[in-house]
């Protein structure tokens, strides 16, 4: 019986095999099991990966814990930076009975090769390969152990918005690695309202010479950025700082950021040649960001033994260490699992002719899908921190160092995590706290930049490429003081094109512009069409009588408006100054008036700021109506609700607010197109043919009236306005020309301006019916004044208060009676009075008396039971007064 049974378990193992063709197996726990290595062995990152390989592979041997009884055998194989030597290096390991690959260290072989690791099940850990595509699942094989080049992205966009920069300039290497993580960066820095102004890819040939970066460089010089971000290798990268110092881009103004790479040279090469060390001063590098642990520490000390000094250790290096470990983990859960190695042929490539290739010698690993899943699942904590992935099979908590090279080292200023942003603190001290990523959150030390200085680069010049800005002009047919073409000329001239060309001379560089005529000459051009035309990169900006509006926000930046509110300043000092007054009032009595110095301050003016409110920001508008003590027309509201005509600007925005805001139908609107035809439709009426009142902005309504003394404004302004010159969203042109019109108003031009254009012709009837309904701040001065007088009133009767208490205690605080207290004594002891909380004691000890008295009494003696009720009715009265 024993024999039958043997002869059928025999019969079923050939069956087995037989059905799976030639198959190579090995027990469940075998001697040695084999990985590879494929990386660059001369390179900045391999040199250093080498050497903790195979110190990481003794580690792993030594430890009797990890694959108990079984030896790790790993074979290095060198790339030698080509792509085509990598993929001919990675066929070859297919060839042999490995399980997984360590590497490769180029992004580029990454891609080859995946293709051929997705069809043999064989996983590949790169510790090198930081290209975002790679992690996407057209590459289920490719593991990621260091940090994707999409959070690197993140990071650099994070210090590009830290820094208010709007737009950078990318130099890049023009392969899968270069490409793919500045695509990455353009994503990123969208989402933070910044974006790459121009791109500068650099041929991945070896061939590339410096002729070839300067023309590149130049380039990069006639760009209005002035922040570049650098995504290269180390080759490349110091060829290209060392052209642009000769181009003198790297002084005052110029900002520099790098990925990674660099921080692989200055880690392993360090001290660098002066020369070259000369040509990176002021740039900021990003490193990826591993925990500080006494096992890290242990590590950098048995490396200095290993290397004498002469090879310092990179992050890369810490990331392939822990890359043995990770696969040694996860082929001992593999075998704990009944995982097995054995590879068996792919019966598709038997079929293929391959001319002498040997392509049959390549092997599916049967249960590499396991081994794969036990990779992802690993949670284990290494020299880089914690090991662990996320579902999109990217390492958790990723991380970076900012660091600034200044001198003959670095310094880092800050660190970056996808957690907490950029902070000083070390991120793995955050994880603890809740995430924050609030913008007062963010914070980096101060940086020397190019130019050895600590102010911070605008980071964009006006581009000196030799174009000149087209700025469109409209060409109005009315209220031509405004803007206005010389006939047959180029030239404009006008209130607008004054304020533009005097503010364009304060900027701290010249540029170069041209006004371009918008609008056929016999009616006012429409300026939504006008302002639409920047948005599709026809103009650069626009300069006229442009209103600010909601809608045109949104798509548009515009400068500071040309107005300045003065009765809002007078009126917010004033309640300041109330604020001020409650607070005195309030601070021995009320426990919320008082604390520390820092939050008093905040109360007080956060007291004051309350009692104001903003509006949003719209445009000025009125209305104007015939003067006549009987017309019906008394504000918008009347004008809304009568059926009469109304009249408005060709070309304006008042057809689209009346119509869509106000809800006027379009049939009562009726379109003016100068200042005469404002005067007739008015006279006429609405019973002639004309129209019942005028709305436009504030501005055309002063100008008309200055010449029509028969007319005047009604109603009160309804919305609030203000004129700028328009640019493309995120312009930082527009932000230099708001801070030179703040300039101009300031030193009194911009009011010179306006009186040559807009104060020429003056009514001689009483001017009082023009800003009838208008708000001045003298329109103010008997609410100021009651004000003031009711603050003065009450701050003498708290001072008579406080100097009978302190007349009071002064004797009893006396130590001597023949002793007269000195001048700065008195002071301190009386405020220190007036510091000091009222004591209640007492008026509680008369409440009770009162209580006992009045007892059962009627609503009068209820008001005598509760003198706190009184006294704090009397502090709400003194606070609204």
């Amino acid at each position: 019986m024993d024999s039958i049974r043997f002869g059928c378990w025999v019969f079923l193992s050939c069956l087995l095999l037989s059905t799976t063709g030639y198959s190579r197996n090995l027990t469940s726990r075998p001697a040695v099991v084999n990985i590879g290595a494929l990386f660059t062995f001369e390179s900045s990152i391999g040199r250093v990966a080498k050497i903790a390989i195979q110190e990481a592979v003794k580690d792993v041997n030594a430890n009797s814990s990890i694959l108990r009884g079984t030896k790790l055998n790993v074979d290095m194989r060198n790339s030698n930076c080509s792509g085509f030597i990598g993929m001919v290096e990675a066929m070859r390991f297919m060839e042999t009975d490995v399980v997984a690959i360590i590497g490769p260290q180029s992004s580029v072989v990454a891609h080859i090769i995946s293709h051929v690791a997705n069809q043999l099940q064989v996983p590949l850990l790169s510790f090198a390969a930081t290209d975002p595509s790679l992690n996407s699942l057209q590459f289920p094989f490719f593991v990621q152990t260091t940090p994707s080049d999409l959070h690197q992205m993140a990071a650099v966009s994070d210090v590009v918005d830290y820094y208010g920069w709007k737009q950078v300039t990318a130099i890049y290497i023009d392969d899968d690695y270069g490409r793919n993580g500045i695509s990455a960066l353009g994503d990123k820095l969208a989402e933070r309202r910044c974006r790459i102004s121009y791109k500068a890819g650099i041929p991945p040939d070896s061939g590339v010479n410096r002729t070839d970066i300067l023309d590149i460089l130049i380039k990069v010089a006639l760009m209005e950025s002035r922040v570049i971000i650098l995504h290269v290798n180390p080759d490349v990268g110091f060829e290209v700082f060392s052209v642009a110092n000769r181009l003198q881009m790297m002084g005052n103004g110029w900002a520099w950021i790098t990925t990674s790479w660099l921080s692989s040279v200055l880690d392993s090469a360090s001290p660098l040649p002066s020369e070259t060390m000369d040509s990176i001063q002021g740039v900021l590098f990003l490193r990826q960001h591993t925990p500080d642990s006494d096992r890290k520490r242990g590590f950098y000390s048995r490396w200095r033994k290993l290397t004498s000094g002469s090879l310092g250790l990179n992050s890369y290096g810490l990331y392939a260490y822990d890359s043995i470990w990770l696969i040694a983990h996860a082929i001992d859960a593999f075998f704990n699992q009944g995982g097995i190695i054995s590879f068996s042929n792919d019966s598709r490539l038997r079929s293929v002719k391959d001319g002498g290739l040997h392509l049959e010698a390549m092997s599916i690993f049967d249960d590499g899908k396991l081994l794969l899943n036990n990779i992802l699942q690993s949670d284990l904590v290494g020299l880089t921190g914690r090991i662990k992935f996320d579902k999109d099979r990217s390492l958790i908590l990723p991380a970076y160092d900012v660091n600034n090279v200044f001198g003959t080292g670095f310094k880092r200023i800050g660190y970056w995590s996808n957690y907490s942003g950029l902070t000083v603190v070390p991120p793995e001290i955050l994880y603890t706290n809740p995430p924050n990523r609030s913008s007062a959150n963010q914070q980096l030390y101060k940086v020397i930049w190019p130019g050895d200085t600590l102010i911070t680069p605008r980071g964009w010049a006006f581009a000196n490429n030799g174009k000149q800005l087209r700025i469109g002009v409209p060409i109005r047919v009315s209220f031509r003081e405004f803007v206005s073409q010389a006939r047959e000329t180029d030239t404009f001239k006008g209130f607008c094109i004054d304020v533009f060309t005097t503010a364009i001379t304060l900027l701290p560089y010249p540029v170069q512009y041209q006004f371009i005529p918008f609008g056929d000459g016999e009616n006012n051009p429409s300026y939504t069409e006008l302002v639409n035309k920047i948005t599709t990169g026809f103009f650069d900006a626009v300069v006229g009588d442009i209103a600010i509006v909601t809608n045109r926000t949104k798509i548009l930046d515009f400068t500071q408006p040309y107005v300045a509110a003065r009765l809002w300043i007078v009126t917010g000092c004033f309640f300041f100054v109330v604020g001020l007054v409650v607070w005195i009032l309030e601070h021995r009595i009320n426990d919320e008036f008082r604390g520390p110095p820092k939050r008093q301050i905040i109360t007080v003016i956060w007291f004051s700021l309350s009692t104001l409110f903003f509006a949003h920001r719209e445009n000025t508008m009125s209305t104007l109506a015939l003067h006549q003590l009987s017309s019906p027309i008394k504000g918008i509201e009347s004008l809304k609700e009568s059926d009469e005509p109304v009249g408005y600007q060709v070309g304006s925005f008042a057809e689209y607010y009346l119509s869509e805001e106000v809800g006027i139908s379009k049939s009562r609107l009726v379109a003016l197109g100068s200042p005469e035809e404002y005067a007739k439709s008015l006279q006429l009426g609405p019973g002639k043919g004309g129209v019942a009142a005028i709305v436009d902005e504030r501005p055309y309504v002063e100008l008309f009236l200055a010449g029509q003394c028969t007319f005047r404004i009604v109603g009160r302004e309804f919305t609030r306005s203000g004129w700028g010159f328009a640019f493309p969203k995120d312009s930082p042109l527009a932000v230099d020309m708001s801070t030179a019109i703040l300039a101009l108003s300031e030193n009194g031009d911009l009011q010179r301006i306006h009186d040559k254009w807009l104060m020429q012709n003056t009514c001689s009837s009483d001017t009082s019916e023009l800003e009838a309904d208008k708000l001045h701040l003298r329109s103010f001065w008997g609410l100021f004044l009651f004000c003031g007088i009711a603050c003065l009133i009450s701050l003498l009767i708290y001072f008579l208060q406080i100097t009978r208490l302190f007349c009071r205690a002064a004797p009893a605080e006396s130590a001597s009676p023949d002793q007269c207290p000195s001048r700065p004594g008195n002071i301190r002891r009386l405020l220190t009075l007036m510091d000091q909380k009222k004591d209640r004691t007492k008026n509680e000890s008369k409440r009770r008396k009162l209580e006992r008295s009045f007892s059962g009494k009627d609503q009068d003696g209820e008001s005598l039971r509760n003198p706190k009720r009184k006294e704090t009715e009397s502090t709400i009265a003194a606070t609204s007064a």
